[in-house]
C-alpha cells in the first residue's frame, strides 16, 4: 500500500499528554516563529518544506500558551504526517487511496486535544462575558458618582484618548504596572489550571468524537441523545504532479471521514474542521484549533492596507527591541505595528504617525479599543499603553536628530496608496529623514515594501547613512514583497534648521 510505504511522522507522544501542533505563519517569517516557540514554550520547531508552516511538540496543558503566540496565524493538531507519500498514477486510484487512509489514521489522541481546546475556548468566552458585565456595572456606578476614583485610570476612560500617562517610559510604571502584570499572570494561571483540570477530566474518558472502536460505539449509544458533530474537510494542495484537484481530494476524503465517524457534513456551521494539506509528496492530516486567524487580535478599524498583526510582530522582532528603546512607525496607517509593539514590548516607548488624518483617526480608534480591552480584564488597575499617535509629514518629522532607536514601517507600495512614480521621490526623502532622527551607530530600521526596484535605488544613493543587513522575502496579499533590516552608520546627517 502507498501509505504504508510512506514515511510517517505522527504524534506518537500524544498518549502521554503531548501533541504535535502545526502553525501557519507569514511566509518568510518561519524562522522568527520558530524562535518565538523556542523562547516561550521551550520546544524546537521544524519548518515545513511548504512555506508558511512550522511544526512543534508541546504538552497538552500548554495549549493556552500556544494560543498566545504572536507570530502564528492559524493552529492545528497533527493527526499524522507523511513526508514522502507515494500517490497512485490515476485519479481514481489516488482518490481511493486517500479514502482508505482515513481508517488507518490515529485519530483518538488528536481528537482529545481538539476537545480540550474546545472546552478552553468556551471557558474563555464565558470569562470574557463576565468581565464585560463587571465593567458595565462599574461604569453604571461611576455614572452615579459612587466610584469617581476610577476616573483616574490611565488614558481617561470616557474619551479613550491614546495619549496617556501610561505612555511614560517603563521605568516610571512602578506599582500600577506590577499590579497589572500580576493580574495578567493570574489570568494566564487560570487558563493553565483550566487546561490541566480539563486534561485530567478527559484522561481515561472516551471522546464522543474520537475512537472508532466498537466499544466506543456502544458507549455513544448509551449516551442516548449525544450530539452528532458537524464537520468539513479543507484541502490545501500545492504541486503540479497530482492527478486530482483540491476539491476532489476534499470531497472523497470527507466522504470517508463521514462514513468512519458518522458525523454530519456541513460546510459553514461545522464543529470540526479536518485539514488535508498536500505539498508535492508531503501529506499532513490535521484538525483545526482556530476558527479565525490569530492575526485579527488588535485591529477593529481597518484601512485600505491594514497590515496583519503577525507580520507586524515578525518585523518588530527582526529589529530586536531593547528596554527603553524609542520605536516609531512614521507611516503607521491603522497602527498595526505600534499597537503590536506596545503589547509585546511594553518596556519600549512607541510613537505612531501618519500624514493622512483619516489614518490617524483609525489608529487612534484602534488604540482606544485596546485600552477598553485592557479595562475589561480582571485587573483592579486599568493600565494605559506606552504609545502615542501623531499626525505629521514623513519628510519633516517633529523629532530631534538622533533621538530614535528603531524605525519599523510599512512603506507605500504605490498600488492602493500613492503611485510608483511618486515613490521615486518619496523613498529617498523618507530614508534621509529617517537617517536624521535615528541614532548613529546603533539605530536600525525595518522597512516593508513591494516596490523593490525603487527602494534599491534610493538605498544606493544613501549608502553612507544606511547599511542593508538582512532581507526577508514575504507574501503580502498575494504580492511578492521584501522586509529590509537596515543599520544606521556613524555618519552624521545635517540637522534641519528651526522654522521659528
Amino acid at each position: 500500500m502507498a501509505e504504508a510505504e510512506a514515511e510517517a511522522a505522527g504524534p506518537e507522544a500524544a498518549g502521554d499528554g503531548a501533541a504535535v501542533i502545526g502553525a501557519t505563519v507569514p511566509t518568510g517569517f518561519e524562522v522568527t516563529a520558530a524562535a518565538e516557540v523556542q523562547e516561550k514554550l521551550g520546544s524546537a520547531s521544524r519548518i515545513s518544506r511548504d512555506r508558511g508552516k512550522i511544526y512543534f511538540e508541546v504538552p497538552a496543558r500548554c495549549l493556552p500558551e500556544v494560543h498566545r503566540l504572536r507570530s502564528v496565524d492559524n493552529l492545528f493538531v497533527v493527526v499524522q504526517e507523511f513526508k514522502d507519500y507515494q500517490f497512485k498514477e490515476t485519479k481514481e486510484d489516488a482518490l481511493k487511496d486517500l479514502e482508505g487512509l482515513v481508517k488507518k489514521l490515529p485519530w483518538t489522541d488528536p481528537l482529545r486535544i481538539w476537545e480540550l481546546n474546545n472546552s478552553l475556548k468556551k471557558k474563555k468566552t464565558k470569562r470574557k462575558k463576565q468581565n464585560l458585565q463587571r465593567t458595565a456595572s462599574k461604569e453604571k456606578l461611576r455614572d452615579g458618582g459612587e466610584e469617581e476614583k476610577d476616573d483616574k485610570a490611565v488614558g481617561g476612560q470616557e474619551d479613550c484618548a491614546p495619549n496617556t500617562e501610561g505612555a511614560e517610559p517603563a521605568a516610571g510604571q512602578s506599582a500600577e504596572e506590577m499590579q497589572g502584570e500580576a493580574s495578567q499572570n493570574e489570568e494566564d494561571d487560570n487558563e493553565q489550571s483550566e487546561a490541566n483540570s480539563e486534561l485530567h477530566a478527559s484522561s481515561g474518558a472516551e471522546t464522543k468524537a474520537g475512537d472508532d472502536s466498537k466499544a466506543e460505539g456502544d458507549d455513544r449509544k448509551d449516551e442516548g441523545d449525544a450530539k452528532v458533530l458537524k464537520f468539513r474537510v479543507t484541502c490545501n494542495r500545492a504541486g503540479d504532479k497530482h492527478s486530482f484537484t483540491s476539491n476532489e481530494a476534499a470531497r472523497d476524503f470527507g466522504g470517508a471521514v463521514q462514513e468512519h465517524f458518522q458525523w454530519k457534513a456541513d460546510m459553514t456551521n461545522f464543529d470540526v474542521e479536518v485539514l488535508l494539506n498536500i505539498h508535492n509528496n508531503e501529506v499532513v492530516v490535521g484538525i483545526a484549533l482556530t476558527e479565525e486567524s490569530l492575526h485579527r487580535r488588535n485591529i477593529t478599524h481597518f484601512g485600505p492596507t491594514t497590515l496583519r498583526s503577525t507580520l507586524a510582530y515578525g518585523m518588530l522582532r527582526l529589529c530586536d527591541p531593547q528596554p527603553t528603546d524609542i520605536i516609531i512607525d512614521p507611516m503607521c496607517g491603522t497602527g498595526a505595528i505600534p499597537i503590536e509593539g506596545a503589547m509585546e514590548w511594553p518596556g519600549c516607548y512607541h510613537i505612531a504617525g501618519d500624514n493622512n488624518p483619516q489614518a490617524v483617526k483609525r489608529a487612534a480608534s484602534n488604540i482606544c479599543s485596546l485600552l477598553k480591552k485592557n479595562e475589561n480584564k480582571e485587573s483592579s488597575a486599568s493600565l494605559g499603553v506606552p504609545l502615542d499617535i501623531v499626525q505629521w509629514d514623513i519628510c519633516n518629522l517633529p523629532l530631534r536628530t538622533g533621538s530614535v532607536d528603531v524605525i519599523v514601517t510599512d512603506m507605500p507600495f504605490g498600488k492602493r496608496i500613492g503611485s510608483r512614480k511618486k515613490n521615486w521621490d518619496l523613498y529617498p526623502a523618507c530614508l534621509m529623514e529617517m537617517g536624521r532622527i535615528c541614532t548613529p551607530g546603533t539605530g536600525r530600521a525595518v522597512l516593508l515594501t513591494q516596490d523593490k526596484k525603487c527602494f534599491a535605488k534610493a538605498l544606493s544613493r544613501l549608502g553612507h547613512i544606511w547599511r542593508k543587513n538582512h532581507t526577508v522575502w514575504v507574501n503580502v496579499g498575494g504580492l511578492h514583497a521584501a522586509v529590509y533590516l537596515l543599520k544606521r552608520t556613524w555618519e552624521r546627517v545635517e540637522e534641519k534648521r528651526s522654522f521659528w
